[in-house]
């Protein structure tokens, strides 16, 4: 049981330790792979782009977690209820929890969402001098799910009162998400504010109202008198 009250078994826990090493190892090869490939041409503007964009990308799928775990199922739906609803809605209850986790508690779950994708890139994409586009894909895949393995330590650090000095700087530069930005999202009812990588997507996603369209398209979608979003512990 960890300090956050879920079922958090040793088994699970050094599935994710052991998740951890893969995603270190298969994100240090993509990179030293990419390293081969960095001088010379356009490559090092490649590389720059495919950062940039796979940082935005993360802060996209963030808010698209956090929204589909917030808004729909509940903590007894199968599969998915218990290992990934379930934290989402403690976490409104006991907001400060997550600063309890240690590195391997904050961070493993992300980690195994990453790791696929890193090792099916380690495994079938070479890349070659001059190959931009694999050489960006590349990069975009590895900027992507390290950022997104890094969300969940962001996301630590924006509800710690004193976080580290590195944490404080990158969140005044806003390269990741501040306290104030994300204390938006701890106002009940709890339906804005999902990105929580960067928060850069926040605002834009809200003035478009991205999430609210995806529900009412859910909602349109399911019979009358089922109800499919909004249930919490």
């Amino acid at each position: 049981m960890s300090s956050s009250g879920r079922d958090y078994s040793w088994v699970h826990r050094h599935l994710e330790a052991l998740g951890i090493g893969a995603m270190f190892a298969f994100s240090g090869g993509l990179a030293a792979r990419a390293w081969l490939n960095f001088t010379g041409g356009a490559a090092p503007w490649v590389i720059a782009a495919a950062a940039l964009c796979g940082y935005i990308a993360a802060d996209f799928v963030s808010g698209l977690v956090h929204w589909l775990a917030d808004r729909f199922g509940t903590p007894e739906t199968p599969l998915i209820g218990p290992a990934f609803v379930r934290p989402f809605r403690e976490h409104h209850v006991d907001p400060e929890g997550i600063t309890r986790h240690d590195f391997i508690e904050t961070n493993g779950n992300n980690c195994l969402v990453s790791v696929p994708q890193l090792a099916l890139t380690f495994f079938l994409l070479d890349v070659y001098p001059g190959q931009h586009f694999r050489l960006f894909v590349l990069a975009f895949i590895l900027f992507l799910s390290n950022a997104v393995f890094a969300t969940n330590q962001f996301h630590k650090w924006a509800h710690m009162p004193n976080p580290p000095a590195l944490a404080r700087f990158l969140q005044r530069v806003h390269l990741i998400v501040s306290r104030s930005h994300h204390q938006i999202h701890h106002v009940s009812p709890f339906n804005t504010h999902y990105c929580i990588t960067t928060g850069w997507l926040n605002v834009p996603l809200r003035k478009l109202k991205i999430f609210e369209t995806l529900e009412a398209i859910f909602h349109a979608g399911k019979s009358s008198g089922q109800k499919m979003t909004g249930a919490r512990v």
